[in-house]
């Protein structure tokens, strides 16, 4: 996925609502109750690319039923979806909503512009884990 440009507006905001003043040992738990109180559940993804933690597809469309349990979002954002009549957490960052609403655009896109930012200071990205969780 490439790079987003710089957006400003979108950099005060991730600093000002998704980490506010959050520690780097915090941060995964702020962007976790950002995310989950911006993102209308439930809604239609489209995989975005492939990641070696989820079974999904480029291309593939799933729905997406609401973030993954909060302990399980510790080193990446994950959301439950429903996929071939199962339920399992997949990486946000891998999906891309299908005609979201304004809030849920912009908070997927706050992750996906802020992930490098999050990654880089304490949260370990899920492909370091070796599994995807089903639930």
């Amino acid at each position: 996925m490439k790079r987003p440009k710089r957006d400003p507006v979108r950099e005060d905001r991730i600093h000002n609502e998704a980490i506010v003043d959050a520690s780097p040992e915090e941060q995964a738990m702020s962007w976790y109750y950002y995310l989950d109180g911006k993102i209308s559940f439930p809604f239609r993804a489209k995989c975005l690319a492939a990641n070696a933690i989820s079974p999904l597809r480029k291309g593939e469309a799933v729905e997406v039923l609401r973030m993954a349990v909060e302990h399980l979002c510790e080193h990446d954002m994950l959301v439950q979806i429903r996929w071939q009549g199962r339920k399992m957490a997949v990486p946000l960052s891998q999906l891309g909503a299908i005609d979201p609403d304004e809030s849920t655009k912009e908070a997927i896109g706050d992750w996906h512009t802020g992930l490098p930012r999050a990654t880089a200071c304490n949260l370990r990205t899920a492909t370091e884990s070796s599994r995807y969780f089903a639930l």
